[in-house]
């Protein structure tokens, strides 16, 4: 890990690249205006970084085109991981297929600015209170034993159906806070809780959990509310790029 400062108004980044020049580069241009880093050599290297939970990037630059684990099934690997924005960077022009699975690009070589007007954007997008949430969007284990029991088809459905339901949980927990109405928060809570959890959506399981315990303090509902509603379109978009329809 490289660091100084570790501003907390700036994104916490991990680079996952095998060039050493470039992670060299890329480390000076993010410490010194500021970011924490964290650096991997490859995806294998990365994906461990965010299995073992030592820090919560809200940021993934990535060279796409890598030898060993890379391109699309690179990214599928950490949206299950992580709800950070992925941003790919590379030196030659990606497919459009991986274009769509990531959230941006930069083209190698790029400057200091091109890629401090990227992380700029990043933090206007995330002024808003996100799912900062310590748990990753989705139980890896538990996707892994869902697909050895179904096929692919099968295993898209379950998680279609739980995003369809935590939708709808957020849209009645928003009433229930609008009318004051701590017993309800309490009760959508626990189900959210209990409903992602089986499935292993754990980042929303962990905001339910919260919100049944805090369910008093409804200021903090509302806070917890917004981020049910990233922890959502995080599921949402990891099914997207795991499951294409």
């Amino acid at each position: 890990m490289l660091g100084i400062g570790g501003n907390r108004t700036y994104a916490t980044v991990l680079l996952i690249d095998d060039d050493l020049i470039s992670r060299e580069v890329i480390a000076t241009i993010l410490t010194l205006n500021g970011h924490t880093l964290h650096t991997a050599e490859n995806g294998e290297e990365g994906l461990a970084l965010l299995e073992r939970r030592e820090f919560e990037p809200q940021v993934v630059l990535v060279d796409v085109l890598m030898p060993g684990l890379n391109g699309v099934a690179l990214v599928k690997a950490l949206r299950i991981r992580t709800g950070a924005a992925i941003y790919a960077i590379s030196g030659s022009n990606p497919p459009d297929e991986l274009k769509a699975a990531v959230d941006g690009f930069l083209m190698k070589p790029f400057s200091p600015e091109s890629l401090q007007t990227l992380l700029d954007e990043h933090n206007r997008k995330s002024e808003q209170p996100a799912a900062t949430d310590e748990a990753p969007v989705l139980n890896v284990k538990i996707l892994g034993q869902f697909r050895e029991m179904m096929p692919d088809a099968a295993v898209r459905e379950v998680y279609t159906a739980v995003v369809g339901d935590l939708r709808r949980r957020i849209t009645a927990l928003e009433g229930a806070i609008a009318r004051h109405d701590a017993v309800e928060v309490h009760r959508i809570g626990h189900t959210i809780k209990g409903g992602c959890g089986m499935a292993g959506a754990q980042q929303a399981a962990r905001l339910g959990a919260l919100l049944e315990a805090e369910s008093d303090d409804l200021s903090n509902s509302a806070s917890l509310h917004t981020n049910l509603v990233q922890a959502a379109e995080n599921l949402e978009r990891m099914l997207k790029v795991e499951f294409p329809a």
